[in-house]
Order: C-alpha cells, then sequence, then structure tokens
C-alpha cells in the first residue's frame, strides 16, 4: 500500500531519516537520501505517531542504488508488532494516526 511516513533509523552510528513509500503487514520500502556502509542487516525503524513513538526491529532485505548512490532500503517485520500492524489497517482504512 502507498504511503509517504516520515521515519528515521541507526545503522552503526549514523542517523538517517526516510519515508515510507510503500508498506505492508510485512514490511516496507524506504527512501532514503543516501546509506552509507558498513550497514547492520538488522535495525529499528522509528515512526512518529501523534501520541507514541513505533519501534519496529526490521531486517533490511534489500537495497536499491540510483546512480552511485544507496537511496532505499526494503525491509522485512522480525516479529509481529500489534502497533504496526495496527497502523496498517488505519492506513488501509483512510484513518491517520499521525
Amino acid at each position: 500500500m502507498q504511503s509517504n511516513i516520515a521515519v528515521r533509523f541507526y545503522c552503526g552510528d549514523t542517523d538517517y531519516s526516510g519515508i515510507i513509500k510503500n508498506l505492508s503487514e510485512n514490511g516496507m520500502f524506504i527512501s532514503t537520501k543516501q546509506m552509507s556502509f558498513p550497514f547492520d542487516p538488522v535495525i529499528e525503524i522509528f515512526i512518529p505517531l501523534k501520541e507514541k513513538l513505533l519501534r519496529v526491529p526490521v531486517k533490511v532485505c534489500r537495497m536499491t542504488k540510483s546512480k552511485d548512490v544507496f537511496d532505499g532500503i526494503g525491509v522485512q517485520l522480525l516479529d509481529d508488532h500489534k502497533d504496526y500492524l495496527e497502523l496498517v489497517c488505519c492506513l488501509r482504512d483512510n484513518r491517520f494516526p499521525f
């Protein structure tokens, strides 16, 4: 499902920001400005909502590259994250919790 949600995540000592462009019950695709290596395969995505900050543990499954810059990641949820699944349902029903 298409979306446009701002997120943050950390890889090593680097703080990244990105935009969730697509999400599902199993994972999401996040567009970023530029990624650097080395890159940890397991990270937490921070999704700000109105009343809370979702911390979603994920595994990086793929990276996208435009020209010479890595600018996106596809991630898979590591477990059934109740609050994340609720977010997906809200977006599907056109209810926006952020």
